[in-house]
């Protein structure tokens, strides 16, 4: 069967024994501006367009994960560590993001991941996703939030915090007013603040190891701070720096980093319900993934473990939206550059307010999907006539009211327990994509349907969503045993729980659902009885042959690893 008469048979297929197996059957929308009648829902608003899909892969969720979180991880694991934890990790998300923009091109539906391990792996652990998602950014807008107050102390530390979360919440508001166009223009624009300042950082950085700051009285530095040495900091006590510091588990400290550091890539996948032609725009922003990883993170790390000593005692503050231990500031304090740590810390305060704003859009478009599956409140699938999912949005916004709590004594404490609700789902998230993909492939072929078929097919086929799924595997395994057996201290309950405690509650989420649909369709969805089908976006099978088939000569090579990289 070609994909001309699938869409006719999508329409013509029953799905009535759907709650039987644990599936909702598939909801239609109709669009933003058309006459609702009964039972029906508003499609979201296509109103992104491919430069917004290249942003938000390229700078989307580039934060405080990078510029402040990687402190922690050079630090604690050294420059060696950092380096290879996060080529390993960026990998794993190339692979990912390929498997991702295959599904998500073909079935570019609200919801994207959580869908597809809906359909193609379990309805149960996909509900346990969904919510373990929604869940995740719900609680990260008011940290998200925090932080990014917290990144104005550098400046003005006598204002009180409330000042900024009241400020930064008004402005996440205001964006909603333009619904998924006002996110798409705010990313376009932080992103490429994002981009300058890591690209300008790259060179700075360049000539500070060179010794070409005239400040800088370390003169030419080259690799010395990924050799061998010991020091005596403030408090008289013996520190070390060198490449693997802390040996094999330092090594796997720096997964947790890395995969906090990665969170929102997959936001490209989620965003395809809402581009206006996913078929064009989804393949070029998945490509640039690789340049994202390989510039914006790699490169950008490998320098900034060049110039800045693993055993800086201003490390040790390396976390949340604490901009004063920010490795990338610190470099530039190093190098005894005046003013410019100040503009990087402008920087860091963008991204954070772009994780935000991030945060948003990605809970409200997996909820109201949940929603429109019959796995959440009913009245959260409702879209409003701009294409907006409003009460999805009330209710993430309401969340951000919870930044507040760092008005009070304790509100530390209850932020660390918030946050460890999400502290897998990353890697939960990534993992369910690539066993979805697997999954997707086998159900393919099983209906007689052939690659040939696919407008968009994963660069690394298969074997790419292999190697993700079991580079996810080993990301979860290292998690484990680094909150097990923590650096420097005795095993610790609440260390260990404040990391793993998102995987109890995707378990009792993933049981809960079995429970309630006495099993669902058994232990997973069967290759013939996946519903590959629904939710296909209508496109011109005849052109996408003419892409496929058009030839190209040896003079025609630069142009060709040009298209095959960036296109």
């Amino acid at each position: 069967m070609d994909l001309k008469s699938s869409h006719a048979v999508a329409d013509e297929k029953q799905f009535s024994s759907d709650d039987e197996k644990g599936l909702a059957p598939p909801a239609y929308g109709v669009g933003a501006h058309q006459e609702l009648r009964p039972g029906e829902t508003r499609e979201l608003s296509r109103a992104l367009k491919g430069r917004h899909m290249q942003m938000i892969a390229i700078g989307g969720s580039i934060g405080a994960g990078l510029f402040v979180g990687s402190g922690g991880a050079l630090y604690t694991g050294g420059p060696g560590s950092l380096l290879l934890g996060f080529i390993i990790i960026g990998a794993m998300m190339l692979f990912t993001v390929q498997a991702l923009g295959e599904l998500a091109v073909l079935f570019p539906v609200n919801g994207a991941f959580y869908m597809y391990a809906v359909r193609f792996i379990d309805p149960a652990w996909g509900f346990a996703m969904g919510w373990e998602y929604s869940l995740s950014w719900l609680v990260i807008l008011p940290f998200e939030i925090t932080a990014a107050g917290i990144t104005i102390e550098y400046w003005r530390d006598d204002l009180d915090i409330g000042i900024w979360v009241a400020v930064f919440l008004t402005l996440l508001v205001l964006v909603q007013f333009f619904a998924v166009r006002g996110y798409g223009e705010v990313e376009f624009v932080l992103g490429i603040v994002k981009i300058i300042a890591v690209i300008g950082f790259i060179f700075l950085g360049v000539i500070i190891n060179c010794g070409g700051v005239p400040s800088d009285n370390r003169g030419y530095i080259g690799a010395e701070y990924w050799h061998k040495a010991t020091s005596i900091d403030s408090t008289g006590a013996e520190q070390t720096r060198e490449a693997f510091k802390n040996g094999f588990k330092g090594f796997c400290s720096v997964f947790v980093t890395a995969a906090f550091a990665f969170a929102g890539t997959e936001l490209v996948g989620l965003a395809a319900a809402e581009a206006e032609d996913p078929r064009k725009s989804l393949p070029k922003a998945t490509k640039q993934v690789f340049w994202r990883i390989a510039i914006f993170y790699v490169l950008s790390l490998f320098i900034l473990g060049l110039i800045l000593p693993s055993d800086s005692e201003e490390l040790l503050g390396a976390s949340g939206a604490n901009t004063k231990a920010s490795p990338f500031v610190l470099a530039i304090k190093e190098a005894g550059i005046a003013g410019l740590p100040s503009v990087f810390n402008a920087v860091i305060t963008l991204s954070v307010i772009s994780v935000a704003n991030s945060a948003t859009f990605a809970s409200t478009r997996t909820l109201q999907a949940l929603a429109m599956n019959r796995m959440a409140p009913d009245f959260l699938k409702y879209v409003d006539a701009q294409g907006r999912p409003l009460w999805c949005i009330v209710l993430q916004l309401a969340f951000g009211l919870l930044a507040f709590i760092n008005e009070a004594d304790v509100g530390t404490q209850v932020f660390t327990w918030l946050l460890s609700l999400s502290a897998l789902n990353n890697l939960f998230v990534w993992a369910s994509i690539c066993l979805s993909h697997i999954r997707f492939r086998r159900g393919w072929a099983a209906q007689g349907h052939t690659l040939d078929e696919l407008p968009y097919k994963a660069q690394f086929g298969v074997i790419g969503s292999y190697i993700g799924f079991f580079l996810n595997m080993v990301a979860l395994l290292a998690t484990f045993y680094v909150s097990l057996f923590p650096i420097g201290a005795d095993p610790n309950p609440e260390s260990f729980f404040t990391t793993f405690l998102s995987l109890p509650i995707a378990i009792a989420l993933y049981l809960g659902w079995k429970i309630k649909t006495r099993g669902g369709p058994g232990l997973y969805v069967r290759s013939r009885e996946m519903d590959v089908l629904t939710g296909l976006r209508e496109f011109n099978p005849e052109i996408v042959d003419m892409e496929k088939k058009q030839k190209w000569g040896i003079m025609d090579l630069p142009v060709r690893l040009y298209h095959a990289v960036f296109i």
